[in-house]
């Protein structure tokens, strides 16, 4: 029965109760226009106003803005409006925000940025700063108050305890965990808003159409809102400096605020310690006793004992201090880099780690990633890892990342640069000084550098910019010394000849040095005996060459001096050397094996026709004899197998050029250089002691070696003895500054108002004599205002504008002549006319429109010109205010009192002057015959006291005689002088000589209608007042000038670049950035020239594959002797770009814009036609017949070239342009694959060389 009954009630369902919430839920969602708020029919349509049509001319440009707005606010169940609310427009938005506490970026915009965002403020821009801060005060949005040290503020504004871009405030205790109670907090705060606020009920007044009407006047009787209190911006002053820079900083310092730092070090100025405002140099000859002790939380622990130099920095940063270490090659200075990763580990905080060169970058990954473990890369074409605490990168992707607004920049605590002496590259030496100046004030700067002369320099500018003090680390000496040799042996019975020449102490040994002289030279004898006076040099053949070589490796085999890196400085004498010592082994069977095992693990990564290529086999069966080849015509994985092979110690000898001294830790034993000459794209030159110690470094193991050794080949003589001690013993090259302009840098720049372009030049290296300056000028500033206002308080009387104007037109005229006189004089035409007894016109000093005799051009640098005047000096009577100087002297000339030559008086009473150009005012074809050497030895007998009585000689006595004559004839009118012209034969090659000439010409006519103002009673005390107020109102605009932008080395060059984008229609009137300017800063490199090809269709008619191959000859910087077949269609377009090219550099050369050297060769298209094939998926041995360019460099053209064509593809999408945007990816797609991007083993292999 109770089966039989379950049965009967299957079929019952639960009464109807409730209704499907799924449909309800679906028709809320999918059907919104069903809502009861949507019923348009009950709102207010139609509000009644007073038109008034004047009120359109009334517009107040400050007014525009509206502080409010309303929103209405909706039941957080339901969605319904149940009322309105007034909230407050934020002043900017989060894209032009500076301020840490904006909202942070998409996950996938967040660590390259976007360049809609802009960077962070910069530490060092104190202005921009407190502009902003007082932005933020206005809206009552910020508690603006720096030096207030309650917990979570920073700079004002709460990102300790407020997430960026939320308004919520969590606040923790001082242990960072325990949150504090707020809610007695907030009731104050509430209490406050209160007091301020003005309570509108807009629901009511919607409801009543009068009321709105009244709401909308402007009614004097409305309660005004109370303005925000004006926020005190507490900054210290120091009556004893005025120094310009400090005078705008926010005190104290922009710094981490309220972070414990540790007091371990001792803060009193260390005997030995040299230092400057904003620099010391630490004394790491002094022991750090107790070092484990002063830091309790080691962030990382080192199974060796530290040098003194590594203590002294670990200790600085641990203080939360910028650190520059300059320490000598293999010293050891990544310990201190590698200890800044691990504290910011220890922190929860990042690091980055930036690199020169791309596989430097690579390998410190593979270095650090086996340490830490989680390490991130960012390069062109590759993000590894980008959440990771440290990540490596080139300064380069740095810089895009800061101007983007990168979000890692939060939580960055250090930056550290590897070598930082890289700003000497004249080619992108300027991204370290850009990225140096971006950097936020809360990211600690950690240097590395080899050693350089003015480090102190540096570092204070480092720190003078980011107002913090920067502490400098050097080491004194080398951890292993090295010992200089010079090798004179060619085989057999000579291949021991090496000599020492420089010991382990840096002495030179002159010893050594003859031996190896005469040694070579009685080489040269037997050479000569057995071949002839003119069998050609000994190494003329490769024969010799390889016989020198072989006995070579021979002598350093028996004296144990393996392994040895051969620095090369031409590709293709290392590929040769490697080839002609085939016939030497240097590895055993079991070495050759793990060679051959290894090689080919690592080619399984690439396509089996790749694996087959001339340059892979060639390089496996030198590496099976122990010998390696590495320079930028390798490609790069087989470099980087050359490299792991040389680490694990089976290459013995590697021939390499001179990349592989850039900072890599690969030392060996010994180190050869194969000639001490190189061809820098200019000329061939000795090499400079930084370069020859860079790579010598290489020698000597720390913990292996004693000594290291290095070895000069001597194949075509004993370099000279100079040569070697400025080379061996020279002082490196200084830290210069390569800072330069960029249309990229400055349309970044324009769109951040805060951060200006001259805020950046102004902080720049090249501008630090400047920066020092500034104090001293505002200063005499203040001094030259002060006497402009007591000499010019009262107007000028009228009776002297004439004077004025008269003065104003001289100093003009005096200018140009400056300029232009030098010039003229130096023509060859008229220089040739500087003979011995040349008479010339000159005014110098008191000696006014005087002749004069040319005697010879023996004078100091800045008044070559040695002459004999007639000394008609007569004294001036009056009294004046001021000095009598040059000016005076040179203005007086150009007056009618001064319109005439020569003396009316003769006289014998003579002087010698050292004279400028600018003194010259016309060169004579009246010549006397003289011998100035003895007229200038008995002038100078003359000047000594013992015989200042002595009677002239006969030779000056003769010249000074006819110079009377003339001088006389010249006054009276009896004769007249001819003139040599000086502009008839001047070559005229630029615009701005022509318009120099053309200036000069108005400016003396001017002066001749305006002489006859000078023509009046007591000129000279008339003048005398127009004189003094002018030189105390020029002294002022001179100190105002030196203090202003205008000062700036590259100031021109920024104007003209301007005028360059607006007439490209790059930027506005006003400067704003416009369409065109927002695509060029999608650009890495060329930015004018690509977004030109972007905007003018260029690329609309071509494939993919073509635009790839054309935008090749941005990225190729080789040479190449093969004539290249193009289709119709690449030769458009090569003539498109060269047309846009030539236009670009008119318009350049239009506004005097500065190209630099080999800029106007920046575009190659040797490469064309191998680009074109490989686009079309060809393989890359088919690829390589068609060109002479070795395997490497084209592997890096065409990998730089995907990053071009993802910045086009950029581009395409900010102009909205979707077929270009689909032929970039196309062409992007097509070009990345097989050997091109085989991945790098330092980011991928996980095999050992020993497994």
């Amino acid at each position: 029965m109770p089966l039989e009954s379950d049965k009967d009630f299957t079929s019952i369902k639960p009464p109807p109760i409730f209704d499907d919430l799924n449909e309800h839920v679906k028709e809320y969602l999918l059907k919104p226009e069903r809502l009861s708020i949507h019923q348009w029919e009950r709102s207010q349509n139609h509000w009644h106003r007073t038109p008034d049509i004047d009120s359109l001319f009334k517009i107040d440009d400050d007014d525009i803005g509206l502080d409010t707005t309303l929103e209405v606010v909706r039941d957080f169940l339901t969605g319904e409006i149940i009322g309105l609310e007034e909230v407050s427009i934020p002043v900017e938005d989060d894209e032009d925000s500076l301020s840490m506490s904006r909202t942070p970026l998409p996950p996938s915009l967040a660590t390259r940025g976007t360049i809609t965002q802009n960077p962070f403020l910069p530490a060092g821009f104190e202005e921009e700063l407190e502009k902003m801060l007082e932005e933020a005060s206005r809206t009552s949005e910020v508690v603006v108050n720096i030096d207030s040290h309650e917990p979570g503020k920073f700079l004002g504004e709460d990102i300790l305890c407020s997430p960026p871009g939320r308004k919520e405030i969590v606040m923790f205790a001082s242990d960072g965990v325990t949150l504090l109670d707020q809610t007695s907090e907030s009731s104050k705060e509430e209490e406050k808003v209160e007091d301020i606020q003005i309570n509108i009920n807009l629901e009511e007044v919607v409801n009543n159409n009068a009321h709105l009407v009244g709401l909308w006047q402007d009614d004097d009787e409305v309660k005004q809102e109370p303005k925000p209190k004006k926020v005190d911006l507490e900054v210290e002053s120091y009556a004893e400096d005025d120094n310009f820079l400090e005078s705008t900083i926010i005190k104290p310092p922009v710094a981490l605020p309220e972070i414990p730092v540790l007091n371990i070090t001792n803060p009193t100025i260390r005997p030995g310690v040299t230092s400057t405002e904003w620099a010391e140099m630490i004394d790491v000859s002094q022991p750090v006793p107790e070092f484990k002790e002063k830091i309790k939380d080691l962030a990382h622990a080192y199974p060796f004992e530290l040098d003194n130099f590594q203590k002294q920095a670990i200790l600085k940063l641990e203080e939360g201090h910028h650190v520059f270490v300059a320490a000598h090659t293999s010293a050891g200075k990544t310990v201190v880099a590698e200890y800044a990763i691990a504290m910011s580990r220890r922190n929860c905080t990042r690091a980055i780690y930036t690199s020169p060169i791309k596989a430097l970058s690579n390998q410190k990954y593979n270095d650090f990633n086996k340490m830490f473990g989680e390490v991130g890369l960012l390069t062109g074409d590759l993000q590894i890892n980008a959440t990771a605490s440290c990540l490596v990168m080139t300064t380069e992707i740095l810089r895009s990342m800061l101007y983007c607004g990168s979000d890692v920049t939060r939580d960055l605590e250090f930056v550290i640069f590897d070598e930082v002496h890289y700003i000497n590259n004249a080619e992108r030496g300027y991204v370290w000084e850009e990225v140096l100046i971006l950097l936020p004030a809360h990211v600690s700067i950690v240097m590395l550098s080899a050693t350089v002369p003015n480090t102190l320099q540096f570092a204070d500018w480092v720190g003078r910019t980011k107002k913090r003090k920067v502490y400098v680390v050097s080491t004194p000496k080398r951890p292993v010394p090295l010992c200089h040799y010079l090798y004179t042996g060619s085989g057999g019975k000579s291949k021991h000849e090496r000599f020492l020449v420089v010991d382990q102490e840096g002495k030179f040994q002159l010893r050594g040095y003859n031996e190896a002289v005469a040694a070579k030279k009685s080489r040269e004898n037997e050479y000569k005996k057995s071949f002839g006076p003119k069998g050609g040099k000994q190494f003329g053949n490769p024969k010799a060459e390889q016989t020198m070589w072989v006995a070579l490796i021979d002598h350093l085999r028996s004296s144990d001096k393996l392994p040895v890196v051969a620095f090369t400085l031409s590709r293709n004498r290392c590929d040769h050397n490697a080839e002609n010592l085939m016939s030497v082994d240097l590895t055993t069977a079991k070495e050759k094996g793990h060679i051959r095992s290894f090689f080919q693990r690592c080619l399984q990564r690439l396509k089996e026709p790749d694996r087959k290529l001339p340059q892979v086999i060639r390089l496996q069966r030198v590496l099976e004899n122990g010998i390696g080849v590495h320079h930028s015509g390798i490609l790069p994985l087989l470099k980087e197998i050359v490299e792991m092979l040389f680490q694990s110690g089976y290459v013995k000898i590697l021939f390499a050029t001179e990349t592989f001294a850039m900072g890599v830790n690969m030392p060996a034993r010994t180190v050869i250089f194969d000639d001490v000459t190189k061809f820098d794209g200019l000329q061939s030159r000795s090499l400079v002691p930084a370069e020859y110690i860079q790579m010598a470094g290489r020698a000597g193991r720390r913990g292996l070696d004693d000594t290291g050794t290095v070895i000069i080949l001597c194949k075509d003589g004993v370099p000279d003895q100079m040569t070697l001690k400025e080379m061996m013993l020279g002082t490196p090259q200084k830290l210069s500054s390569q800072f330069r302009l960029t249309y990229a840098m400055i349309l970044s720049l324009l769109r951040v108002a805060t951060v200006s372009v001259e805020g950046m030049m102004q902080r720049s290296f090249r501008e630090l004599h400047q920066i020092l300056q500034a104090d001293t000028n505002k200063k005499l500033l203040q001094q030259a205002e002060k006497e402009y206002s007591e000499k010019c308080s009262t107007p000028l009387p009228s009776h002297l504008a004439p004077l004025a104007s008269f003065y104003d037109t001289c100093v003009a005229y005096i200018e140009v002549l400056n300029e232009i006189m030098p010039l003229l004089l130096t023509q060859p035409k008229v220089s040739k006319e500087f003979v011995q007894g040349r008479i010339l016109l000159v005014s110098a000093g008191p000696y006014i429109n005087q002749l004069c005799i040319y005697l010879n051009s023996s004078g100091p640098r800045q008044t070559p010109y040695k002459v004999l005047v007639l000394n008609t000096v007569e004294e001036d009577t009056n009294r004046y205010n001021f000095d009598l100087d040059e000016a005076w002297y040179r203005i007086l000339s150009f007056s009618a009192m001064y319109d005439h030559i020569g003396t009316e008086r003769s006289t014998q009473d003579h002087a010698i002057l050292c004279i400028a150009p600018k003194n010259v005012i016309a060169v004579t074809k009246t010549c006397l015959k003289i011998d100035s050497s003895i007229i200038i030895q008995d002038w100078e007998k003359r000047q000594m006291p013992r015989f200042k009585d002595a009677p002239v000689g006969a030779s000056c006595a003769s010249a000074v005689q006819e110079l009377s004559r003339l001088s006389h004839a010249a006054r009276t009118g009896v004769s007249a002088l001819e003139h040599i012209s000086l502009t008839q034969s001047l070559n005229i090659s630029t615009g701005e000589l022509l318009q120099a000439l053309d200036r000069m010409n108005k400016l003396k006519a001017e002066i001749e209608t305006q002489k006859k103002s000078t023509a009046i009673a007591n000129f000279k005390n008339e003048f005398a007042t127009v004189y003094e107020r002018k030189q105390a109102e020029s002294k002022r605009d001179k100190y105002k000038r030196l203090l202003s932008f205008e000062s700036l080395a590259l100031y021109p060059d920024y104007q003209g670049r301007l005028l360059v984008l607006r007439e490209l229609n790059y930027i506005d009137e006003h400067d704003s950035v416009i369409l065109k300017g927002r695509v060029a800063c999608c650009m890495g490199t060329n930015e004018l020239i690509l977004s030109e090809l972007v905007f003018r269709n260029v690329f609309t008619d071509k494939n993919p594959a073509e635009i790839a191959a054309l935008l090749s000859c941005f990225v190729f910087q080789a040479k190449t002797h093969v004539d290249q077949v193009l289709t119709d269609k690449l030769q458009q377009g090569v003539k498109a770009i060269e047309g846009i090219e030539d236009e670009l550099s008119s318009i350049e050369a239009k506004y005097g814009v500065s190209q630099l050297e080999g800029q106007q060769e920046r575009l190659n298209f040797g490469l064309v036609r191998v680009v074109y094939e490989w686009a079309l998926e060809k393989p890359f041995a088919e690829i390589m017949d068609l060109t002479d360019v070795q395997e490497g460099i084209i592997v890096r053209c065409i990998q730089q070239l995907h990053e071009l064509l993802v910045d086009v593809k950029d581009a395409a999408v900010a102009i909205g342009d979707p077929k270009l945007q689909a032929k970039m990816m196309e062409a992007s797609t097509a070009i990345k694959r097989d050997i091109v991007f085989a991945a790098s083993l330092y980011t991928t292999q996980r095999e050992s060389t020993s497994s």
